[in-house]
């Protein structure tokens, strides 16, 4: 299949056809788009053109499309539509995306909402996952989902999966249940296939089952899946019963949203925002961290106006200001910014001790070799041998501290429960660049004796 491209044209089009009504042209034109697509095109039509596209189109689609929209386009859609509208939308829908529109939905609408959902089995669905908190593994998970007895022997069971099945947009897997709906196990269809139809299914289900309680957190269930491959986990309660199921494209929108908040606190954003948000909304994210700069610009001018006198006799120094801050600020953020990937991957083993000393090791060979190049450069440069190398002693000492401060400060924050991701970027480098400077200036001078 050839990807989708979204041209000017193609976008004039559609337009076209909106304003000049023709429906039918309309429907065949975007009859083969798939649904992520046609929410691309919507996102580029203001918002009566894209209420009127959802409108036109059958809800089997747009129930799909509104989940892939923006969410501030989705909610002026969405207060543009009737209550029976909606609620035709959400029948289409799985339980875990129907209940994240209802949960956006303005309190007043909810239960008409829900009552007007003809599927009273999928109403009351979509009320329980709204019980959980959305940053769990309640709030992720889906109803559908196909379940048998171990008491029922093969033919039972496949009867009873074929009627469950129909709900189901994709069956990854078949979860064994007892008869209080007690999770005990999960069924092969290869298994279920070559036994007799008269074989017990407690006789030729797997026992071993992955499974996460209701309240686990989303990074730990991406954790698990991601470890063990797997393409869907089953949900239990706190006294094991079976709920739920998560699968592989609910994790992937968890594993976005972490990156996306972590990278944009690594660049020194404290609040989620995107490009289009408001100016207001965008300085609100940003300044907090723009004034820590600021505080720590200060605070190293400080530092070296302490210093003087020795700047004064030595100008040289001054020069290789801005290299040493550079030089802390880099390997902090490097030295963090490998800490918080292993936590977030769960991959550092091994105690504090081991990783501080590892990571000292290293700076001090990367150290050695950037100091050694610095005072050929320096040396040859000015011809001061004693200069040159008060400046690369202090590169190395300057190095060697912020990489422990770069590992230390989130393992630090990770042990108190805090997002270790706040310790790069902006955090990282000012404090660097402080003692970075402080380093620098006192050892030059004690070597240069002032």
């Amino acid at each position: 299949m050839t990807p989708f491209k979204l041209t000017d044209e193609f976008i004039a089009e559609i337009e076209q056809l909106i304003e000049t009504h023709k429906d039918a042209a309309l429907k065949r034109l975007l009859e083969e788009v798939h649904y992520a697509d046609v929410a691309e095109i919507i996102d580029e039509l203001n918002e009566d053109k894209a209420t009127y596209l959802i409108k036109l189109l059958d809800s089997d689609k747009t129930s799909d499309v509104l989940t892939e929209l923006d969410d501030d386009l989705r909610e002026a859609i969405l207060n543009n539509l009737s209550v029976k509208e909606i609620a035709e939308e959400l029948e289409e829908l799985d339980t875990d995306d129907a209940a994240d529109i209802v949960a956006e939905l303005p309190d007043e609408i909810v239960q008409e909402v829900i009552a007007e959902i003809e599927d009273k089995e999928h109403a009351k669905d979509i009320v329980d996952l709204l019980r959980y908190d959305e940053d769990s593994a309640g709030g992720l998970m889906a109803k559908e989902l196909v379940k048998v007895k171990a008491t029922w022997n093969v033919l039972a069971c496949v009867k009873e999966m074929r009627a469950q099945a129909e709900n189901v947009t994709r069956v990854h897997s078949i979860y064994v249940v007892d008869d209080e709906d007690i999770l005990i196990g999960r069924l092969s269809l290869k298994d279920l296939l070559t036994a007799s139809n008269t074989a017990q299914i407690k006789d030729v289900y797997i026992r071993n089952v992955d499974s996460v309680k209701v309240n686990e957190d989303p990074e730990e269930v991406a954790k698990i899946m991601s470890k063990y491959d797997l393409e869907a986990i089953p949900v239990i309660d706190e006294i094991g019963r079976l709920v739920g199921r998560i699968t592989i494209d609910d994790i992937v929108d968890v594993i976005k949203e972490e990156a996306e908040k972590d990278y944009q606190l690594a660049a020194g954003i404290s609040q989620d925002v995107e490009a289009d948000d408001s100016v207001w909304e965008l300085t609100r994210a940003r300044l907090p961290w723009l004034i820590l700069g600021l505080f720590g610009g200060l605070g190293a001018a400080a530092i070296m106006g302490n210093f003087e006198e020795m700047i004064s006799k030595h100008a040289i120094l001054f020069f290789f200001t801005p290299l040493i801050a550079a030089m802390a600020g880099n390997v902090g953020v490097q030295s963090s910014a490998i800490i918080v990937q292993g936590l977030a991957n769960d991959d550092l083993k091994g105690s504090v001790g081991n990783r501080l000393l590892k990571e000292m090791l290293l700076a001090l060979l990367n150290g050695l070799i950037l100091a050694a190049i610095l005072l050929l450069f320096t040396w040859f440069w000015k011809g001061a041998f004693l200069t040159a190398l008060a400046i690369s002693v202090s590169l190395i000492a300057v190095i060697i501290v912020a990489g422990f401060i770069g590992t230390f400060t989130p393992l630090f924050l990770h042990k108190r429960g805090i997002d270790p991701a706040i310790a790069t970027g902006p955090f990282i480098t000012t404090s660097n660049d402080i003692f970075g400077i402080l380093i620098y200036f006192w050892i030059a001078k004690l070597i240069l004796g002032i």
